[in-house]
């Protein structure tokens, strides 16, 4: 396979070859891969530093050299003006867009005059380039003018179809993220600063052609003195202090679209998309991430995550493996055997399905050109690859739970629970209807199960178009569930590349079932109730007193039946009986002794029966 088989830019998204690429490209400097000693042409000899006295340079340097409080500020008060042009030149543009689109009814004689004149006096002031188009369009390309850290702003904004409308999340569907490459000379200057030695001690061969170059990174070929062949990463210069800045920004304007917009929660878009794009721009994160990986996956030799090497790697600089593998849908995939492609969709499946379900920790950027698959040997089955893993999302253990249940529902059919699981992990905003949501939902869920019966459904369009009832209902979910749909939608779209005639529901339903017996295994909840064991010591330590202060109550409250004006003694009583019935329950479904949870029901059914 060519070394274009693996796309390892920052975003994960390949570089198309184009003419600006081109020109870049010839405008490096001439290198030779990996030949020790030789010096990039056109650097003037006067700029050679030998290692020793870089070495003597950072021996002498101050340990608080590198920390400046303030570098994310500098050059902001430039950088604001320019972004508050855009913000409000696309709210100018907004609303000539708006005024453009009502129906010539209302645009007759004084009919929505204040907002025809309105239009009028902005019209002047908004690019011409951009006031005719179409509110959608402008917003992409003022992110795409505004640099990097919006376009990925964009990128997320598109995943985000519970929030925004549908005609936005297309438009920004289009942000591309490839952009000419750095020339190599400034690659190199890059990873012999971070790794502090030349790149001919640490590498036999670094190719000076890039595999991609995306907005924030670029990524080169490169063979270690080991002779492993390795993917090398780079953050491109000057990028991390432009982003730090833009997120300073974008937390102002946050606050300022929250009065404007409010319905669509732009302060929360805004603070997910930094925590994102904070951890895609330090190499440690992704790094660990792979490591997660492959420890999650260690029992399934069958999917593969790249090693990465730390010792090669830093903050800008990311070192891993070379995963060599075909791109699913292309016409070599296809020229696989059934039983192969067979193998290449339960594999995928059931990754994606753990990654989500099992672990709460799954690939956040899952698209075709993130995943490889790596043909086998005579005696070696095939494999299944996933590379770049700089976005991840995190579930914690309770939504991991309910999704695990909510996903059970929706395999199976189950109406009333899925719309019930789905609002436990919602957020109520104010003014919102909840039972009109799960309405909604139930009503959603019968359509799909009904047109399942006469054809194909997708799993990952009815999650969305559930998620997207949210807005309607005032119903918010976390940035993690789209990116689940995302993840889901690659799925399927992998699948029926392989296999057209794919039964996503069958496949899942396996899947998913396998992991829903894991999790009810009593091994696994007796593995659980140990990880609770010190709870468990406490209570324990405190059931005599519990039980005999329980006990008291109850032969006092027999003995002394006098009405009372005051109602808090029975609200205690109230409050203690349903604090025993839970913690039987809990015992119960934890699977804990009987002789600690059967007193807890009975304390507890003695108090509800007897309290005042």
């Amino acid at each position: 396979m060519s070394s274009s088989s693996q796309t390892a830019s920052a975003s994960g998204t390949a570089s198309t070859s184009s003419q600006s690429d081109a020109k870049a490209s010839a405008s490096m400097n001439g290198q030779v891969q990996g030949a020790p000693g030789q010096a990039e042409a056109g650097r003037a000899p006067s700029e050679e530093k030998s290692p020793s006295a870089s070495a003597a340079d950072t021996n002498h340097r101050s340990p608080l050299a590198d920390f400046d409080p303030l570098a994310p500020y500098r050059g902001a008060v430039r950088r604001f003006f320019v972004v508050y042009r855009h913000v409000m030149g696309l709210l100018m543009g907004g609303h000539i867009a708006y005024v453009r689109s009502l129906p010539d009814v209302q645009t007759r004689g004084m009919r929505s005059l204040g907002k025809r004149m309105m239009a009028w006096i902005f019209r002047p002031l908004v690019d011409r380039s951009l006031r005719n188009l179409p509110f959608p369009v402008q917003l992409r390309k003022r992110l795409e003018i505004l640099g990097p850290t919006f376009t990925k702003l964009g990128q997320i904004l598109a995943i985000r179809e519970d929030l925004l409308p549908p005609a936005i999340t297309r438009e920004l569907e289009s942000l591309m993220d490839h952009l000419p490459p750095v020339p190599f000379v400034q690659v190199k200057d890059i990873i012999e600063r971070d790794l502090g030695a030349p790149v001919e001690e640490l590498f036999a061969t670094l190719s000076s052609e890039p595999l991609g170059s995306a907005s924030i990174a670029q990524a080169h070929r490169a063979t270690t003195v080991k002779g492993d062949d390795v993917v090398i990463k780079v953050i491109k210069p000057g990028i991390r202090e432009i982003i730090n800045s833009d997120l300073k920004l974008l937390e102002f304007f946050g606050i300022f679209l929250n009065w404007i917009i409010p319905e669509y929660r732009p302060r929360q878009i805004i603070e997910e998309f930094s925590e994102y794009t904070k951890r895609e721009v330090d190499y440690s994160f992704e790094a660990t991430n792979a490591e997660v990986f492959a420890a999650n996956f260690s029992d399934m030799p069958g999917v593969v995550f790249p090693t990465i090497y730390r010792e090669l790697s830093s903050d800008d600089v990311l070192t891993m493996q070379f995963i060599d593998g075909i791109r699913p849908g292309s016409a070599a995939s296809l020229q696989l055997s059934e039983d192969e492609r067979e193998r290449v969709i339960d594999l995928g499946s059931e990754a994606i399905i753990r990654m989500l379900y099992k672990d709460g920790f799954f690939h956040a950027d899952l698209h075709a050109g993130n995943l490889k698959i790596i043909e086998g040997g005579p005696n070696e089955p095939v494999k299944v690859g996933f590379i770049d893993m700089g976005m991840v999302g995190r579930f914690s253990p309770q939504v991991k739970r309910r999704l695990l249940y909510y996903f059970y529902a929706l395999v199976r059919g189950d109406v009333e629970n899925v719309a019930r699981y789905l609002l436990d992990i919602a957020r109520i905003g104010e003014g919102g209807d909840p039972q009109g949501f799960r309405r909604a939902v139930s009503d959603l869920s019968r359509y799909f199960a009904r047109q399942g019966q006469t054809g194909t459904i997708s799993i990952a369009q009815l999650i969305l178009e559930s998620l997207s009832l949210g807005g309607r209902y005032r119903v918010f979910f976390p940035v993690e569930m789209t990116l689940m749909v995302k993840a889901l939608v690659t799925f399927e779209g992998v699948g029926r590349t392989m296999k057209p005639d794919l039964d996503v529901v069958a496949v899942s339903q396996r899947h998913v079932r396998s992991i829903f017996r894991e999790r009810f295994d009593p091994r696994t909840l007796g593995g659980e109730l140990l990880s609770n064991a010190p709870e468990f010591i406490d209570t324990l330590v405190q059931l005599p007193r519990l039980m005999s202060s329980g006990s008291a109550y109850v032969e006092e409250r027999l003995n002394d039946r006098t009405p009372s004006g005051d109602p808090f003694p029975g609200l205690r009583g109230s409050i203690l009986a349903g604090a025993c019935i839970i913690g039987g329950a809990l015992g119960v479904v934890q699977g804990g002794p009987i002789w600690l949870w059967l007193p807890l029901f009975a304390i507890g059914f003695l108090l509800a029966l007897f309290k005042t």
